[in-house]
């Protein structure tokens, strides 16, 4: 309904928020000020809970704080296994299910008071949805950690390589989007420019298809970040190298194997913390954006700045 009247909005402000601004055009995004909110870490996620959310679920259901005891350890199993997010909306409906199942049950059993187990954590939630551990069991050929920013916060991002007998063409697979797609180009150009210098047959690039996968295809993945990572996966491929599970990486590359800087460092270092890697390669530009990373992270893993795809090789491949 509008009044027809005049209205001066000079004065208002418009307060907007989205998940990523990939989705907000163009011509909007020039017209706003923009403030970017990194996601919540594991630990900030735990204090919020036990702070706030809690307290709010168990007020909203009528459920009083001594009938309902969650073990610290239960609620991080909760936060990693149940939940995947930047924030704590998901866990908040979590949290919610427990309480209300927790009621049911105290009126069915005529009991006062709940203190839940993991066996009850498991008949009111169901099965984990997540594995917080992604990293591999062992060291293999043609396979990379790679680290994404998405609209939930940091992701572990793997990669994988497989040749097969053909004439040098290369197949992409995974959803990716178009700049992805450029940057798997690169990447495979990179390797063929320098294959003598890296210790590649070049009439193995001629007489190999490369078919490039990145799996979970149901998931679009775009950017240039994962450069290093398709370089380092199709060098081992190629060279029949294994590449170390332990180490994650980020950056993207030059056709020259210069490595540049990338974004969401904070919420890449946190997936990977996440995912039980213990060395992170970044690019020398975002040395500076370690500051932003929390300092649980920062001790927890190794963060080693590269500037060019051989000293990314020299870390990540096994001899």
């Amino acid at each position: 309904h509008y009044l027809a009247l005049p209205f001066d909005l000079s004065e208002v402000i418009f307060i907007t928020t989205a998940n990523q601004l990939s989705t907000i055009p163009a011509a909007l995004q020039d017209r706003l000020e923009i403030i970017e909110y990194s996601g919540y870490t594991q630990e900030e996620k735990f204090q919020i809970a036990r702070r706030h959310l809690l307290k709010k679920v168990l007020k909203a259901n009528g459920l009083e704080p001594h009938q309902f005891t969650l073990p610290d350890d239960l609620l991080r199993t909760i936060i990693e296994r149940y939940t995947r997010e930047a924030g704590v909306r998901e866990l908040e409906r979590k949290l919610s299910t427990l309480v209300r199942k927790t009621i049911r049950q105290l009126l069915e059993q005529h009991q006062t008071a709940l203190t839940l187990t993991p066996k009850l954590i498991k008949i009111q939630l169901g099965p984990e949805e997540y594995d917080p551990t992604l990293t591999e069991k062992k060291d293999q050929v043609g396979l990379t950690t790679g680290l994404a920013w998405t609209s939930v916060g940091g992701d572990v991002l793997f990669i994988e390589v497989a040749l097969t007998v053909g004439k040098g063409r290369v197949q992409l697979t995974g959803r990716l989007g178009e700049v992805m797609k450029e940057s798997a180009q690169a990447a495979l150009t990179y390797v063929k420019a320098n294959a003598k210098k890296l210790g590649i047959n070049p009439k193995a690039l001629e007489s190999h298809d490369t078919h490039i996968h990145i799996p979970e295809g149901a998931v679009p993945k775009d950017g240039p970040s994962a450069g290093v990572t398709l370089a380092t996966a199709i060098v081992s491929a190629y060279t029949g190298r294994k590449v170390n599970r332990l180490v994650a990486m980020t950056g993207e590359v030059t056709l020259r194997g210069r490595v540049l800087r990338i974004g969401g460092l904070k919420e890449k270092a946190i997936a990977a913390h996440r995912a039980g890697s213990q060395i992170v390669l970044i690019p020398k530009d975002n040395t500076r954006d370690l500051i932003k990373i929390p300092p649980s992270v920062r001790k927890a893993i190794k963060f080693v700045p590269v500037e060019t795809m051989t000293q990314v090789l020299k870390i990540a491949l096994l001899d």
